[in-house]
């Protein structure tokens, strides 16, 4: 049981054991009962031969010679039968000493009796009667000698039944025993095992004591259980260095938020650079920070901020060359570096070692992969930074040059918008008080002239010129000031040019009326202003041109923003019309819509008034914004 076999083998072996022994019980009973069913129709045959003996002594007495030998004929196939036997019956005689003797002893006395019988002078009745009784007693004795030899094997197939029934009992026991031996016992110790295992035994071991599946399966559970008890032992070490793993990990990601937002609070260059250098000394632990910014050929590098980095240091290394110091990498070698600060000589500069400083970690500060300066760590004992801290200043280095160029871009678009804003003040300053202050200068040259030659009637008519444009130009500063101070509403530009209507009413005393039709999606805070400027501009030139008595403005929405403003004055051919004459309003309006993405067109004839309508282009007005202002950038 507890050899090299493997359990399938113990198995194949016991069951074919049994089987053949079973076999062969089975087998060796039919054979015993084939043999006495031969005997028992032996015994029928031979009880025949009685019969068949009386019945021919009668047939002899009476005279029947026919009949006397159709059962001579019989009776001598019986005999030849019980000689020989028939094994499809079956039928034969179970011979023994006993019963050989007796059928040859009456074999011997039935050809006597034969030859007797058939005889044309046949025995007497008595002498018939003689010879049959003692032929039968040889048959009984026959009879009686076959059924001795069937007593005898039926005997023996009770006793086959007997051992038969013995080797099932024990057949049933051994069964019972082998699974127990080789599948119950192994079952019930590995279960209890387990249910130690369960129970924290930890050091719950099974004995392998064989070399089957049950003693690969002990063999397992015993490498399974020291795993499980390794694990156990060293639980408490992972939970702690997991432990530590996480505290680290959320001290990185706290520092990220802190220098993140911070980074986003900023607001000034030196700002940044300062704060982010206290910050950048607490993560680290460092015992000064220093923040350098590079110039565009990456040939000197400026200290932008410092933390705790001494005065005289800071003041030597303000401006530092590029290679001169451990400080200060070239563009093309920018890395996260560990420089360790030997005191000597041969150290550049020097100033590092005189400060007690023994190591140096330099990070670059990128953006798009180009290196825009570098962050300095002071240590005073050799720092050994793991590849996530590594990791982290490069990241924190990453939030330092987002927030600079942020920074630049902000104060690029401040300094876009002021000059944009110049440029408009200026185009409309041009535009209008230029223009009449240039008519100004004229009217006072002309003025000169006029008292040189002592011409009255010239200088009353250049001091109305005067008035009259004096009068004009502070009704275009006025203009101008109403222009700049009118907001519009982000949802919708009616009510903006409500507001413009009524202080043109008021400016110039002609009616005035608005009409808006259609729903459409409203405009951007930015286009409204600009067709805001563009009607504004419009009604400037009414003011100053038209002559009108009333001023219609219509707003359609849908299917596209489309404003008209119509007039009744003088009208003009504005075919014919050129930018640098009077009208130059119409240059400024066309200069205007260009930057929406929108279309200016004038319909104006001598004495029929003058209609100013401007368009926008659905889906162009984002898009020409967009190129607009970074033209201006």
């Amino acid at each position: 049981m507890k050899g090299a076999w493997t359990l399938t083998s113990k198995l194949v072996v016991t069951g074919i054991t049994f089987l053949v022994v079973a076999l062969a019980s089975t087998g060796l009973t039919l054979w015993v009962s084939w043999h006495l069913e031969g005997g028992a129709a032996a015994v029928n045959e031979a009880g025949r031969l009685r019969m068949l003996t009386y019945r021919l002594a009668s047939t002899v007495e009476h005279g029947d010679r026919e009949g006397a030998r159709r059962i001579v004929h019989t009776f001598d196939g019986i005999l030849d039968l019980l000689g020989e036997g028939d094994p499809g019956r079956p039928l034969f005689v179970p011979w023994s000493r006993a019963s050989s003797g007796s059928f040859q002893a009456i074999r011997t006395h039935w050809a006597l009796l034969r030859t007797g019988w058939l005889e044309p002078s046949a025995p007497a009745t008595g002498q018939l009667q003689a010879d049959a009784d003692a032929f039968v007693g040889e048959v009984d004795a026959f009879v009686a000698a076959i059924e001795q030899e069937l007593a005898r094997w039926t005997s023996v197939l009770h006793g086959f039944q007997f051992l038969m029934m013995m080797l099932a009992l024990a057949t049933t026991i051994v069964l019972l025993y082998t699974a127990h031996l080789l599948v119950l016992d192994p079952l019930i110790r590995l279960r209890t095992a387990v249910a130690s295992l369960r129970d924290g035994d930890l050091g719950a071991r099974l004995e392998v004591d064989r070399r089957d599946e049950f003693g690969e399966l002990a063999e397992g559970f015993n490498d399974m259980a020291g795993h499980l008890q390794a694990l156990y032992d060293s639980l408490e070490q992972r939970v702690r260095e997991k432990t530590a793993t996480l505290e680290a990990q959320r001290r990185r990601l706290a520092d990220l938020y802190e220098v993140s937002a911070f980074a986003a609070r900023a607001t000034q260059i030196d700002e940044l650079a300062q704060g982010f250098a206290r910050r950048m000394r607490r993560i680290t632990g460092a015992q000064a920070a220093a923040v350098r910014w590079s110039d565009e050929g990456n040939s000197r590098y400026v200290l932008l901020a410092s933390d705790n980095l001494p005065a005289d240091m800071a003041r030597e290394e303000a401006c530092v060359e590029t290679g001169s110091c451990l400080c200060g990498q070239p563009r093309q070698d920018a890395s996260a570096r560990i420089i360790p600060i030997h005191p000597g000589p041969s150290a550049p500069l020097g100033h590092c070692a005189r400060h007690g400083y023994s190591g140096l970690v330099s990070v670059p500060i990128r953006l798009h992969d180009q290196a825009l300066g570098e962050i300095d760590l002071f240590f005073t004992e050799t720092p050994d930074p793991a590849g996530t801290d590594r990791e982290l200043l490069e990241a924190l280095a990453g939030h330092l040059a987002g927030a600079m160029e942020g920074l630049r871009a902000g104060a690029l678009e401040r300094e876009a918008a002021v000059a944009q804003e110049r440029t408009l003040l200026a185009s409309e300053l041009h535009d209008s008080i230029a223009q009449s202050l240039a008519f100004l200068k004229i009217q006072v040259q002309l003025l000169r002239s006029a008292l040189q030659q002592g011409d009255r009637a010239a200088l009353e008519r250049v001091a109305g010129e005067l008035d009259t444009g004096v009068r004009e130009t502070y009704s275009d500063v006025r203009e101008l000031l109403m222009h700049f101070r009118t907001r519009t509403s982000s949802e919708d530009i009616a009510p903006a040019l409500e507001t413009t209507l009524a202080k043109f009413e008021h400016q110039t005393g002609l009616r005035t009326q608005l009409r808006v039709d259609g729903r459409g999606v409203a405009l951007p805070p930015d286009v409204q202003v600009q067709v805001l400027h563009i009607v504004q501009e419009a009604l400037s030139n009414v003011r100053k041109h038209a002559g009108a008595r009333e001023v219609q403005v219509e707003v359609t929405s849908s299917p596209h923003w489309r404003f008209e403003v119509r007039d009744d004055g003088r009208g003009f051919a504005a075919a014919e019309a050129r930018p640098d004459e009077t009208h130059v309003g119409l240059r400024i309006m066309k200069e205007r819509a260009q930057r929406i993405g929108a279309e200016v067109r004038v319909h104006s004839h001598p004495g029929h008034g003058c209609s100013v309508v401007l368009e926008l282009r659905p889906g162009g007005t984002a898009g020409a914004v967009d190129r607009h202002e970074e033209a201006t950038a």
